[in-house]
């Protein structure tokens, strides 16, 4: 199967389920999402969360938020000051243990929820005072240290282009590697998924694409959970860095360098200068792609034609298409 080709799943991903438009909010509302709900949903399946709705505090429910020490803070009705703490923690306990048995490829939290923010949520002082952005909801914190490697982000950090291409980019590599492990995870095979990958890796991180490629060429020599950890582990924390337009840049032009034989001067040229307005940030990133897919398919390049990162998730989703 190419890179272009449909691929045998949808990512499995968890979502708030007030961003799916579920009346599930302390008041009776939702935050729908339209993005999340009728862009990105065709694409994906969804597993709904709420934590306050799940764990039996009712729809509508008195208003609560984090109180005490950013690092362990307690949840407390606003009004009547009950602490939910206790509760909540034992609830979102038992619902990790359930995520834990599905194929989950990532998470996207409510932004600033005292139950499922994962970043910046207020907590408040016990004396009273101005909150500090220091806090993660306690479901959020529970799946966060559960799951270290999946990806996840909240509603609100995915309105940054970079940050929601980023984010579903990570999403559908974890589908391939489960994809990867549910057919076996052989050396053989994750020679494969690596070398498929390579580009993908590079426009993120050059260095980590050489230590993951130094650990597969001892994929043999190592017990399978050992490979299993410390390969997902490279792979997913090379992801996390930013793909710059430079490191982009480095990797189309490796890319450009498979066809050195076949492009004439005129070609070349073209090529050469459309790179360089993507450089001066003068074109997106889905302009030199284009071309480059072209090209593969002209010259039928059957390595690039592998290479997720000339398609690394569906088209549809317009994320490259960003200046």
């Amino acid at each position: 199967m190419s890179a272009g080709e449909v691929r045998t799943g949808r990512p499995l991903v968890g979502v708030s389920r007030c961003l799916l438009g579920e009346k599930v909010r302390y008041d009776g509302g939702h935050k729908l999402d339209h993005f999340l709900a009728e862009v990105l949903g065709r694409h994906v399946d969804y597993v709904p969360v709420c934590p306050e709705a799940e764990c039996g505090l009712g729809v509508p429910r008195e208003a609560m938020r984090l109180v005490g020490d950013p690092d362990s803070p307690r949840l407390v009705t606003i009004r009547t000051g009950v602490d939910l703490t206790q509760r909540m923690r034992a609830w979102a306990a038992a619902r990790v243990d359930e995520l834990a048995a599905l194929p989950l490829c990532g998470f996207i939290f409510k932004y600033g929820s005292p139950s499922s923010g994962m970043s910046r949520v207020k907590v408040y002082p016990e004396a009273g005072g101005s909150p500090l952005l220091k806090g993660r909801g306690l479901f959020a914190a529970a799946f966060m240290d559960r799951f270290p490697l999946l990806p996840v982000e909240d509603e609100g950090r995915l309105n940054d282009d970079l940050v929601r291409e980023n984010f579903i980019e990570r999403v559908f590599v974890m589908q391939r590697w489960r994809e990867l492990e549910a057919g076996g995870l052989s050396p053989g095979r994750l020679v494969d998924f690596h070398t498929r990958h390579k580009l993908l890796v590079m426009a993120h991180s050059v260095e980590h694409y050489r230590s993951l490629g130094r650990l597969v060429a001892t994929a043999r020599e190592l017990p399978a959970e050992t490979l299993r950890e410390r390969y997902l582990h490279g792979l997913m924390e090379a992801l996390r860095l930013t793909a710059t337009v430079k490191k982009h840049v480095n990797a189309l032009s490796h890319a450009m360098g498979y066809f050195k034989r076949q492009l004439s001067a005129d070609e070349k040229r073209e090529l050469l200068e459309v790179l360089d307005a993507y450089a001066r940030e003068l074109l997106p990133l889905i302009v030199p792609v284009t071309l480059l897919n072209h090209y593969v398919r002209k010259f039928d390049e059957a390595y690039l034609d592998g290479q997720w990162y000339l398609h690394p998730h569906p088209a549809e989703l317009k994320l490259r298409n960003h200046a």
